[in-house]
């Protein structure tokens, strides 16, 4: 199940966040999107509750199978399922599509509301409300997987059986239209109120931002649960449970190395990894004949913007100009925070023979404008407008193939735009040609005594 919050990104005007620790504090439009959503859940349960019939003994004690085993796996993997909702930088992803999803497959639709209801108030109780989550988030998490699970009931209900079924060829392509039913409805409305929730933000870049291939993933082993349970015996979902706490702490490390090499303040990557990172984009340019580029940017007088406005607002400058950055690179350049107001970007996999600095000099210049057009709403000193930043660039391999010169070089063309004025780009001219070793002469040819 996908949910929790996302960092807004921004190209031009920031706003501040709104304040979404209460349901009132959300704007109006995520507020609207939220009650409608969830009066939808509302609905669908209602309606699945009176169509459906009297259940089987052996789906109540299926139901109550997979209450248990949701609960265990809640229980083993509560510290791990706490700190990723806590370090969660975009939507936050758990696992427990696994027994929703297998719900949905195997039970009435009344059934598999109970179970979605028991898994996620025990899962606000034990990880979500001690990780600061806002009861208002849960509950519309809980309304999005509600009305993936009837979605999911309605398709079942095209075709004749549902328990053992499942097994056969036939309706294999039934399970995979289901997976992408669930997906679909429970994914597009979370990254929904999220893009709405977060003036600036991008719908694709919040759909990608989240690893939807984690919840794929976490949805087919519900699938598989299913077919094993509908199959064999059912304590074998029991076998589902290990697998899933390998794959947890396996996401918490990955989210744990992310957050390491991320810079607090912007969400670009800080010193030590853009560091690294460039140093092998670098070595993979040299192996390919490719060319790359480093940018050092300096927003320019931005002690004054602190001393004025207040580091908060400064910060908030910081964070827009970061947004900047990331819009005007490529997803595979490198963008980080260098320390105080510089910035620093390496472009890679540029054709050697594609005049590389006029390539770095456009992306420089579509930053320096950006900036430019900047007017931060920030959330302590309203409005700041104004701003500039000054960038020096240095290519490969006019300045050298190792970082240290290429940043050397670029650290050189800052200033030389600093004090040409400010407000601009330089391209540091290409280093002269090595003097030849006087001891040999050019051509290979040596002096006779």
């Amino acid at each position: 199940m996908i949910s929790g919050p996302v960092a807004p990104r921004a190209t031009g005007r920031r706003r501040p966040a709104p304040d979404a620790r209460s349901l009132r504090g959300l704007p109006l439009r995520p507020l609207l999107l939220v009650l409608v959503v969830e009066a939808a859940a509302v609905t669908a349960v209602g309606t699945g509750i009176v169509a459906t019939t009297a259940p089987t003994r052996t789906e109540v004690l299926l139901c109550g199978l997979l209450v248990l085993v949701a609960a265990a796996h809640t229980e083993l993997s509560v510290g791990a399922e706490r700190l990723r909702r806590r370090i969660a930088e975009t939507r936050y992803i758990n696992m427990t599509s696994v027994w929703t999803f297998a719900a949905a497959l195997l039970l009435p639709p009344g059934l598999a509301t109970v179970v979605v209801a028991v898994v996620y108030l025990h899962l606000y109780l034990r990880v979500a409300r001690p990780s600061g989550t806002p009861p208002h988030r849960q509950v519309y998490s809980a309304a999005t997987v509600l009305l993936a699970v009837h979605t999911v009931a309605g398709l079942l209900a095209l075709v004749d059986g549902r328990t053992g079924a499942l097994a056969t060829p036939q309706n294999a392509a039934l399970v995979l239209g289901a997976l992408v039913a669930y997906t679909a409805v429970n994914t597009l409305l979370v990254v929904s109120v999220l893009r709405l929730t977060a003036p600036g933000s991008r719908f694709l870049a919040i759909l990608l931002g989240g690893d939807i291939g984690l919840e794929l993933a976490t949805l087919s082993i519900g699938g598989l649960v299913a077919v094993v349970l509908a199959n064999t015996s059912p304590w074998f979902a029991l076998l589902a449970v290990l697998p899933l706490l390998v794959v947890e702490q396996t996401t918490l490390v990955r989210q744990l190395e992310a957050q390491v090499d991320t810079d607090a303040k912007t969400g670009l990557l800080n010193p030590a990894a853009w560091r690294w990172r460039s140093r092998q984009m670098l070595e993979r340019d040299a192996r390919t004949d490719r060319a790359a580029a480093v940018l050092i940017l300096d927003l320019d007088h931005f002690k004054a913007v602190n001393d004025r406005h207040g580091h908060l607002a400064g910060d908030d400058v910081l964070q827009a100009v970061a947004d900047v950055l990331t819009a005007e690179v490529r997803d595979h350049d490198l963008a980080g925070r260098f320390g105080g107001e510089e910035f620093v970007v390496t472009l890679g996999g540029m054709r050697a023979d594609d005049d590389p600095a006029a390539r770095a000099r456009e992306v420089a210049e579509r930053i320096r404008r950006g900036v430019r057009a900047l007017e931060v709403d920030t959330t302590t000193a309203g409005r700041v407008a104004g701003l500039s930043v000054s960038v020096g660039v240095a290519t490969t391999p006019d300045h050298g193939s190792d970082l240290d010169g290429l940043l050397a070089a670029a650290d050189a063309a800052l200033y030389e735009a600093k004090r040409a004025g400010r407000d601009r780009v330089a391209v540091r001219r290409p280093a002269p040609p090595p003097v030849g070793d006087p001891a040999t002469p050019p051509f290979g040819l040596s002096y006779g005594t």
